[in-house]
């Protein structure tokens, strides 16, 4: 029995989403420790919520030869062909679940996935083709010329059910013509540059589409519409999600143009993309389909998982623990660095009383650079925090990136407490100048505190936990 129960144990160590979990609970010691420790759990709990296969279990099911997904029922031999398509960096999980309740009745298939994910899937009847991300690439063109192929095999009495999550606009990046790869590659290295919102980006990104902003379902034929959809977008915009391929737009092409004269990138951008916005707000180009539109009568979006329910996860297991818990935001946006120095200021203020407290927010801050370090969002959070707790013993925060990636980097984020700066003096490494340069994934190359995942198989956005355990 004592075997079996450390075999189980081991097994369970073995299969944490964090792959240093235990580095990082052992290098403090006592409270602080401990508290390491409950945070990271609360975030393993809160991605293994959001994983695509939980996600869609709680929401749709096959019972019998009907298809029930949140209370709405779809018999089945009401079709005479069965689609699947997809695409972004959920969307092999999705299709996997997919695939394990409808198996006999998928006629095809196809979903687009980040080429490192692509040879870990085992799919039987869905294609699965790769592409890149952020960046956009003729992979990924391909892929989208590929899922057009099978949108256009549809008709009237043909089921779709198309899989979106986060990473989709890089992952489908059709430009609209005479726009090329290179055009669009360029318009998004510039906004990623820019300190420009997620939401603000897709604005840009589906006036630039041939396949975005609800323009794939022109492809679909009157087809009947299934998108369920992993949402990584603040506030769970159905247009903003993947860039919406099966959502109305409500957005203009002068609100596109907005975006880029408020960055001061449009100046920058090629000469292309400035005549394509340009025709589009003189109506030379007819925009994307709007809310009301006709089109969008045989279509059912479904938010299947969202920041919200890793939060909540999150939430229940430190209440589980005995902390007096907030999430203070669902909807946290903001330069990354600024985010960080105000999540300090509350816990400074929660640290001057005993007690068990935790703050939880979710979304997605950003980065305007201005150095010439290296780092994420994430990563630059938590340093930030990082110099705001530095005398505080009793606190502890984590700031990652739920897809396991933390802009060009291999971490997911990173995990910082009282002593983190303490430690980087010690080292002869200065906090305040390396995030002064952007530098905060050399920071804590060298001081620790990387949490590592690898992709994760989901994107829901940015989870950061924090703690004071002052006790």
């Amino acid at each position: 029995m004592l075997n079996l129960f450390l075999g189980e144990a081991s097994l369970s160590m073995m299969s944490k989403i964090i792959k240093n979990f235990e580095q990082l609970v052992q290098e403090r010691s006592g409270l602080l420790s401990e508290s390491r420790r409950d945070v990271l759990e609360a975030v393993e709990k809160a991605l293994e919520e959001v994983l695509p296969e939980n996600a869609l279990r709680r929401h749709v099911k096959r019972v019998g030869g009907s298809l029930i997904i949140k209370g709405v029922r779809y018999r089945l031999s009401e079709f005479k062909k069965i689609i699947v398509l997809g695409a972004g960096k959920a969307s092999i999980g999705m299709a996997s679940y997919i695939e394990k309740i409808l198996l006999d009745k998928i006629s095809l298939g196809a979903v687009v996935a980040p080429k490192e994910k692509v040879t870990e899937a085992k799919l039987k009847k869905i294609e699965v083709l790769p592409s890149t991300h952020p960046i956009p690439s003729m992979l990924g063109v391909r892929a989208s010329e590929k899922i057009l192929e099978y949108a256009n095999s549809s008709d009237p009495e043909t089921l779709v059910i198309f899989l979106l999550s986060g990473g989709a606009s890089a992952l489908l990046p059709l430009p609209a013509h005479p726009l090329t790869l290179e055009d669009k590659a360029e318009t998004t290295r510039l906004l990623l540059k820019s300190g420009a919102t997620i939401d603000e980006i897709n604005i840009v990104r589906r006036h630039l589409s041939e396949i975005k902003g609800g323009r794939l379902l022109k492809k679909l034929n009157n087809a009947r519409v299934i998108s369920l959809i992993i949402s990584d977008v603040v506030g769970d915009k159905l247009e903003a999600i993947g860039s919406g391929p099966t959502a109305p737009d409500p957005t203009t092409f002068k609100d596109a143009l907005e975006v880029l004269k408020r960055y001061h990138i449009w100046e920058h951008l090629p000469e292309r993309v400035r005549k394509r916005i340009e025709d589009g707000v003189n109506g030379s180009i007819e925009e994307n389909p709007k809310p009301g539109d006709p089109l969008f009568n045989r279509v059912q979006n479904v938010i299947i998982a969202s920041i919200s329910d890793a939060c909540e996860k999150a939430y229940a297991y430190l209440r589980s623990k005995k902390y007096s818990t907030k999430i203070l935001t669902r909807y946290m946006e903001g330069e990354a660095s600024e985010v960080g120095r105000f999540l300090t200021s509350l816990l400074r203020e929660q640290a001057t009383r005993k007690g068990r407290y935790s703050l939880i927010c979710g979304g997605e801050t950003t980065v305007r650079v201005r150095g010439h370090g290296i780092g994420g969002r994430n990563q630059e959070l938590a340093l930030s925090a990082s110099i705001g707790i530095k005398d505080l013993t009793s606190c502890c925060l984590t700031s990652i990136g739920t897809d396991g990636v933390d802009g060009p980097t291999d971490v997911a984020g990173a995990i910082v407490d009282g002593e983190t700066y303490l430690e980087a003096i010690n080292k002869g490494i200065n906090p305040i100048k390396y995030l002064s340069d952007n530098d905060s994934y050399t920071f804590f190359q060298n001081v620790g505190g990387h949490v590592i995942t690898g992709p994760t198989g989901t994107n829901v956005g940015d989870l950061v936990i924090a703690i004071v355990r002052n006790e």
